[in-house]
């Protein structure tokens, strides 16, 4: 027998009350609809990235911004330009006005000329002197040459004279030797009266003719011998006058010599003085050093006093080669390689960036790595360097240097579930294969020549 049967609906109350609700069950049926979904989400691809922020800034050096400097001190005569303003490599910012007594001599340029000018003439006038000092020193020692040839020649003559000379004297001594023996033999015979007077006196007469021959020739050769030992004086002695005239002449020659340096030291020195202050002339303007836009006067007013090397005012080239200055972590550095490619959203740029899905992403535009340093420029983070992707979307013409940036650094895929456990563990993104260097050239080459 069926209990329901028996039982009328009113008696069925409190069963109809405990009954499971429909609600129940359709919130149920949607929260196994939805984990199903989220398992299945668990492996779907998820493109894992390193995250950045950084600015906007020029890649090359010369295409930031850069402070224009005075070279010199001084005082600002006049402005030329206004801030905003588009200016010329070559344009005058502002002129200066001296402020240094040194410098104040409006003729400064032309005196310093002038003192050149005369130094180069007294310069000119030592080396003449010292030519004509090096030309007496010859005349010297050609003069030395001659003297001291006719003072040997005169010693060699002197010597053969000697000789003849005591040739002479020997031959007169022999011959004296035979007249006195003849003389005591006939001086004997004539006391014995053997000869006559008148013979003896003869032979008395030669002897003593002889004896004063023999006495003659005798001085003669001292004398030519006086004149040999005065020759071989004369010799010495000209060598010893002809040496102090040319010690003289040559210390004479190094004195002008060493003026003639020292000359040419200060002219040198004044000659740089002359090139310093032609130089300095020109520094009394401050020139734009680069076309672009002047965006901040450092210095305002007239008459106003600048040192040297203080910043006058900031420009900024007018087509910069526009590049991302990104900031990212130290442990995420070397999954980093050059070529990998960078989805940026730029402030005040509309965009809807999916980290894990950027073929999804609205507003963002592409780059590549093209700069990695090599030492860290912030507490733990490294800097790189995005250029844009010459085969994705142009980057926003209104861009303005300095503007901030975010930044993902494209890696590998992996299952959601992979990449939610990675994060729960703070563990570093995963690499398989990352580009090397050659191949980053290779894809650069490729590159332009599509451009081309």
């Amino acid at each position: 027998m069926n209990l329901k049967e028996e039982l009328t609906d009113n008696q069925l109350y409190t069963l109809k009350i405990l009954k499971t609700p429909s609600a129940g069950k359709n919130l149920a049926k949607w929260l196994m609809g939805l984990g199903g979904v989220f398992f299945i989400m668990l492996f779907v691809p998820w493109q894992q990235n390193i995250r950045g922020t950084g600015k906007l800034t020029a890649f090359t050096p010369g295409n930031r911004p850069q402070s224009v400097e005075s070279a010199i001190p001084g005082r600002i005569a006049s402005w030329n330009i206004r801030e905003g303003q588009y200016v010329n490599k070559g344009d005058t910012i502002l002129t200066l006005s001296e402020i240094k007594d040194k410098f104040f001599d409006p003729q400064l340029l032309t005196r310093l000329s002038e003192q050149v000018e005369a130094k180069e003439g007294s310069i000119e006038s030592k080396g003449l002197k010292a030519n004509a000092l090096r030309n007496q020193i010859k005349a010297l020692r050609r003069a030395l040459g001659v003297k001291y040839e006719q003072a040997e020649n005169k010693v060699v003559q002197t010597q053969l004279k000697l000789v003849s000379d005591s040739v002479d004297y020997e031959a007169q001594k022999v011959r004296f030797s035979n007249f006195e023996n003849q003389y005591v033999r006939n001086k004997t015979l004539y006391e014995a009266g053997n000869i006559a007077l008148t013979k003896f006196q003869d032979i008395e007469s030669k002897y003593q003719e002889a004896k004063m021959k023999n006495v003659s020739a005798y001085n003669k050769f001292l004398q030519t011998k006086a004149e040999l030992i005065n020759a071989q004086i004369n010799l010495s002695g000209v060598e010893a006058e002809y040496q102090d005239k040319i010690s003289k002449a040559e210390s004479d020659l190094n004195s002008t010599l060493a003026s003639l340096f020292d000359a040419e030291a200060s002219l040198a020195k004044l000659r740089n003085e002359l090139a310093n202050m032609t130089i300095r002339n020109d520094q009394y303007q401050i020139i734009t050093p680069q076309s672009g836009f002047i965006v901040k006067a450092m210095q305002a007013g007239i008459g106003e006093t600048i040192k040297e090397g203080e910043a006058v005012v900031t420009i900024v080239p007018s087509n910069p080669d526009l590049a991302v200055e990104m900031y990212v972590k130290a442990m995420d550095v070397p999954l980093i390689g050059i070529g990998r490619p960078v989805r940026i959203e730029f402030d005040g740029w509309p965009a809807l960036q999916f980290s894990g899905w950027p073929s999804v992403s609205v507003g963002t535009f592409g780059g590549i790595v093209t700069v990695k340093d090599r030492v860290s420029s912030r507490p733990g983070e490294f800097r790189i360097l995005v250029t844009p992707d010459p085969d994705d979307e142009p980057w926003p013409d209104r861009l303005r240097m300095g503007s901030g940036t975010k930044g993902w650094v494209m890696l590998d895929d992996v299952p959601v579930w992979y990449e939610i456990w990675r994060q729960l563990n703070g563990f570093p993104p995963s690499l398989y294969e990352a580009p090397t260097e050659e191949k980053a050239k290779d894809n650069k080459s490729t590159k332009k020549e599509g451009k081309k």
